[in-house]
């Protein structure tokens, strides 16, 4: 078995549901599992329309009438056979009954909201932004089907165990992995990312990067040979094209430092995931859906990265602070304990940290806009000095000529090496 895992860039519209075709025909399909995500901006709309339907707002009807002309937009497209296809095509897409499949799961979106009675947000939100998924995947079974591509569209939730953590569902692995090889295994089939559902039956949702998730899980319940996230880039660089110029292609980065890279904020596949592969040592490749014959990266066990160079990784919007005892004390193991109690209570997400004997210096990420209460809480027992907008970089398996790249023009805040990595906090 192989597991392929497209992203809602890779199915946003029909040129992309036809591409996903294309890639299959290309590099080949027998034994394979297909997991698909929302297409395009369909988790946001859906995460909107929850918004507006807490708040009574009652056009979020009006946003579930575009959300399903949308995806029949996208159906209707699909119609219209491209050059290599019969005549006949567009009647048989338009008999697969996939309209009547959009139209039904619209139509239990709008009842999920209009019997909701549960007043948890995070229950409502899997129960609603599940349908993202059941109707991409709806779709795409369809399209590839009319195209000579025999799969089975299957309903994540079946086999996907998990525990009633909404919105961060944590699997039940026995129970999925006997699930899994049971109702998939050894056939050629189409499922969803992202969702699952707990003992009761009700939808659960896997968190961040659930579909790349879901991929991992069936890999390690199936015994796959291989993982493969088609993206829109060519596999995973160096660093962030968007923020440095001449980035690299790594050809092969070692588990350990996908996860290390991911930790330190890099665009790349989340630990969740790889944890699974790398038990199973089952190989993960990073792919482009536009040129899928290229290599692209993988991720496996191997020694070290391939090419062995600098790797930077950038996050802005950050906020450096230094914290220190009233009294000139020394700031020991209770007083990190409290402080990081506070960070934890306040969600904040740490990037950097150093302590002295009477100071503790933290880079964090505000991302819930907590900070003025964070300083409150902790101004009380401690002061503080603070400043907002600064940048982290991070650069992995960093030499002379990285650090003065990474320095130059930038007023230094901080810098904190180890024998592999250096951290420098700036002021842009």
């Amino acid at each position: 078995m192989r597991i392929f895992k497209f992203g809602g860039a890779s199915v946003k519209d029909a040129a992309g549901v036809r591409n996903v075709c294309k890639v299959l025909n290309t590099i080949g399909y027998e034994n394979t599992g297909i997991v698909v995500s929302a297409m395009g901006k369909t988790t946001n709309a859906l995460e909107e329309i929850i918004e507006r339907y807490l708040s009574e707002d009652t056009t979020y009807v009006d946003l579930i009438s575009h959300l399903y002309e949308e995806h029949m937009e996208v159906i209707g497209a699909l119609e219209q056979p491209s050059n290599d296809q019969e005549s006949d095509f567009s009647v048989r897409f338009r008999e697969s009954g996939i309209k009547k499949d959009i139209k039904y799961i619209i139509e239990s979106l709008t009842e999920e909201l209009l019997r909701n009675k549960s007043k948890s947000y995070s229950f409502l939100y899997d129960q609603v932004v599940s349908h993202g998924e059941l109707m991409s995947t709806k779709i795409v079974a369809a399209y590839l089907n009319e195209c000579g591509i025999p799969l089975q569209w299957k309903d994540a939730r079946e086999f996907i165990k998990t525990d009633n953590k909404y919105r961060d569902a944590a699997v039940k692995w026995k129970e999925s992995e006997k699930l899994v090889k049971k109702k998939c295994g050894a056939q050629l089939f189409i499922t969803q990312g992202f969702i699952g559902s707990d003992d009761n039956g009700f939808t659960t949702t896997l968190g961040r990067e659930g579909s790349d998730y879901t991929a991992a899980i069936l890999a390690y319940c199936l015994d796959a040979d291989s993982v493969t996230i088609w993206k829109d880039v060519p596999g995973v660089l160096n660093a962030d094209p968007r923020a440095f110029q001449n980035t690299v292609l790594l050809q092969k980065i070692p588990y350990n430092e996908a996860i290390e890279l991911a930790f330190y904020g890099a665009s790349v596949i989340h630990p969740k995931t790889l944890q699974p592969l790398q038990g199973k040592k089952i190989p993960l490749y990073v792919k482009s859906f536009l040129l899928p014959e290229d290599e692209g990266t993988v991720i496996t066990d191997a020694a070290t990265i391939d090419p062995f160079i600098p790797c930077y990784i950038v996050r802005k919007n950050m906020v450096f602070m230094k914290i220190s005892s009233r009294d000139f004390s020394f700031i020991g193991e209770n007083n990190i304990s409290d402080i990081f109690q506070e960070l934890s209570e306040h969600k904040m997400q740490v990037g950097l940290l150093q302590n002295s004997a009477i100071s503790f210096s933290l880079c964090v990420e505000d991302k819930y806009n907590k900070l003025k209460e964070l300083l409150a809480d902790l101004e009380s027992r401690y002061k503080i000095s603070h400043v907002t907008g600064v940048s982290l970089y991070t650069v992995r398996h960093y030499n002379e000529d990285a650090m003065e790249f990474i320095e130059a023009g930038k007023e230094v805040l901080l810098k904190q090496r180890a024998q592999e990595t250096l951290q420098l906090i700036v002021k842009e």
